[in-house]
């Protein structure tokens, strides 16, 4: 099976929830500057998972550039990663409109948790369809920067509890180690189309 199916309508389905995302950023009744910062909550949640989905996008991308096919497996797992993507409209909006308290700040943890876990499935997917001598899993190594944000992911949740604000500098700092596309993969890439 072609891989641009799957390309696509994942595509389609992040513009989507990116678009429900923005939905949530209602228009202020004022208009001075005092009349927005009721909506900051909103607009910094926003932000953040815009990111974060920016980032899968991107990954996304360049992963499936160094898959040659696609099977059963990975059409299922590209499904359970697009499943744990369309939650985070629902964490965003709840963890802004109430002022990132704590049950919506660890829930939006675990769903960022979960979609890591779902990228993950589908990275290990396709590298058994493709071989451990393939060019993703050569450009996976040992997989640092996941790992870590699991990590990250997995203090954030409970550290909600303690203090909200600890929670969104972890959530901060996985969003930057991840914000420059992964180097390993996209020079693979490149070997690909020179080699």
């Amino acid at each position: 099976m072609s891989k641009t199916r799957l390309e696509a309508f994942s595509d389609g389905v992040i513009a989507i929830l990116i678009t429900i995302m923005v939905l949530e950023l209602k228009v202020p009744h004022g208009t001075d500057l005092a009349a927005l910062s009721p909506l900051a909550p909103v607009f910094l949640t926003y932000l953040l998972s815009f990111v974060f989905l920016a980032i899968y996008w991107n990954n996304h991308h360049h992963m499936l550039q160094l898959c040659d096919r696609i099977n059963g497996r990975i059409l299922w797992a590209n499904m359970h990663l697009l499943f744990w993507f369309s939650l985070v409209p629902f964490t965003t909006g709840w963890m802004g409109e109430n002022h990132f308290a704590p049950l919506p700040t660890a829930t939006y943890g675990v769903v960022l948790l979960f979609c890591g876990v779902a990228y993950l499935i589908l990275q290990n997917s396709i590298i058994a369809q493709q071989g451990a001598g393939s060019r993703l899993a050569r450009a996976v190594g040992s997989d640092a920067k996941g790992k870590m944000s699991a990590v990250l992911y997995l203090a954030a949740i409970p550290l909600a509890f303690v203090h909200q604000s600890i929670s969104h500098l972890l959530y901060v700092a996985v969003a930057m180690m991840w914000l420059i596309p992964d180097r390993r993969i996209e020079g693979k890439q490149l070997d690909g189309l020179n080699g």
